[in-house]
């Protein structure tokens, strides 16, 4: 993107704000974006990032319109950024100079049609939220956090540098994006329990990676104590500054379909902050009129890890945390997230349902799906393998325009793909194991091989 001077669009951000409060109806602290608050300093309550909607209102809906249509992939800084094209209704508060960006959002919206005909529906499509940077959706909140975190810098707060406990994907924002803006990171791994692929990230960015013998739970927790203790920023989703930037992957959908909402949005969960995030982000647009209706959003667990879920079955009455236990949708292997109230809060408005998938399931849906054209992570697998459940039971229809969010790129996680290939996942059957054939390099042979596997 070219850096040029704001246009007389562009001043139009400098007229709104927003702030922090606290999520308790009882409490509803404010605290401003350049504090570094994580929780509630009253009740200890999660914080969410709220804005001057009474402000946002006065312009009108086909004027905000016309601005983002006009603003959307173009090259002015930082407006090509999917994210920053909305920054009136993200994070306002950030100046130009301050804005750490790498182009990101924008990302393809599939139409699935051949997927969604074995499935049983017309009008099946992924957002491939993992064609991006560091090729996942983490991206879109960190662009927001690392420039929130530049801005507290340049205004003189003391941050030695910013730290996040992560399953992989998160681990390679922070690294890219400190790298872009020249602040040190460090991040809390689970020992064995990422890719390759994924460890490799922060690693080549030159950021401090911490391989520790535990799960993401206990990263979790290590990491805010380091951060309490140690003037280091806390990156992890608790920090509501990263909701805003992943909220827009419902902006994107509704623009790519030219203000039309669709009927359900399928979010993999885990920590629980991303199918929050989409659900604020409809909100908003609904409340500023942009769009007439919501969806239904689903939240799509693996049984392994699947603590909102059992909570859902119990008319989320109570919420009990659990030790989660090894699946292959690793970077959704938490039992205990930090986001329950804010997933429950926004089930709950969206009319939505939780549902969860088995590890054969995921795996196999993975296969399936990557056979029509796809290239799923283990996370979307079981996003689409929860939506073929719900098919067969009739909550959704044929006709439901249904989006199921793509958390990352398939690449991450060859490992995984190789051994399904290869019929190598403990108490799995492949089903849709597709192997390479070797051949002498001869002209009769390879024929054969063609002929006999190919039909002409």
């Amino acid at each position: 993107m070219r850096k040029t001077k704001l246009d007389s669009r562009g001043k139009i951000a400098m007229e709104f704000r927003a702030w922090f409060q606290c999520i308790n109806a009882d409490c509803q602290s404010r605290y401003e974006l350049t504090d570094i608050v994580y929780r509630c300093r009253k009740c200890n309550e999660l914080l969410e990032v709220q804005h001057d909607m009474r402000r946002l209102k006065k312009r009108p809906t086909a004027e905000w319109r016309d601005l983002f249509d006009g603003r959307y992939r173009r090259n002015e800084w930082p407006y090509g950024s999917s994210v920053w094209a909305k920054r009136e209704l993200v994070c306002p508060n950030v100046s130009d100079e301050n804005i750490v960006s790498t182009y990101e959002g924008g990302t393809n919206l599939f139409w699935a049609e051949r997927l969604g005909n074995q499935i049983g529906l017309n009008d099946l499509w992924v957002k491939q939220c993992g064609m991006a940077h560091t090729g996942s959706f983490k991206d879109l909140g960190m662009t927001v956090l690392v420039s929130m975190v530049k801005q507290m810098i340049s205004s003189g707060k003391k941050i030695k540098a910013v730290a996040c406990a992560s399953t992989g994907d998160t681990s390679a924002a922070l690294a890219a994006y400190c790298a872009v803006a020249g602040i040190p990171a460090v991040v809390f791994l689970p020992k064995d329990k990422v890719s390759l692929t994924q460890l490799i990230q922060p690693i080549t960015h030159g950021m401090l990676t911490l391989s520790l013998d535990t799960d993401f739970d206990g990263c979790m927790k290590l990491v805010q104590e380091v951060c309490q203790k140690n003037n280091i920023y806390l990156a992890n989703s608790m920090n509501s500054l990263r909701i805003e930037g992943q909220k827009t992957i419902s902006f994107e959908i509704v623009q790519q379909f030219n203000w039309e909402v669709p009927d359900f949005v399928i979010v993999p969960g885990g920590n629980l902050g991303n199918v929050s995030a989409v659900g604020k982000g409809f909100q908003m647009f609904h409340d500023l009129g942009l769009i007439d209706k919501l969806p239904r959003l689903v939240c799509a667990q693996a049984e392994q890890a699947d603590p909102l879920y059992r909570s859902y079955k119990k008319g989320f009455k109570t919420f009990e945390p659990l030790r989660a236990k090894t699946t292959l949708a690793s970077a959704i292997q938490i039992g205990d997230p930090v986001s329950y109230k804010k997933a429950i809060r926004t089930i709950q408005t969206f009319d939505g349902i939780v549902e969860e998938a088995t590890e054969s399931e995921l795996a196999n849906m993975v296969g399936r799906a990557n056979k029509t054209g796809l290239l799923c992570c283990p996370h979307t697998g079981v996003a689409l393998a929860v939506l073929e459940k719900l098919v067969g039971r009739g909550d959704i229809k044929k006709r439901d325009r249904v989006v199921v969010i793509s958390t990352a790129n398939g690449l991450k996680f060859t490992d995984f793909l190789s051994k399904y290939h290869a019929d190598q996942i403990n108490g799995i059957q492949s089903d849709y194991a597709f192997a390479p054939v070797d051949l002498a390099a001869k002209y009769d042979d390879v024929r054969k091989a063609i002929l006999e596997r190919i039909e002409m």
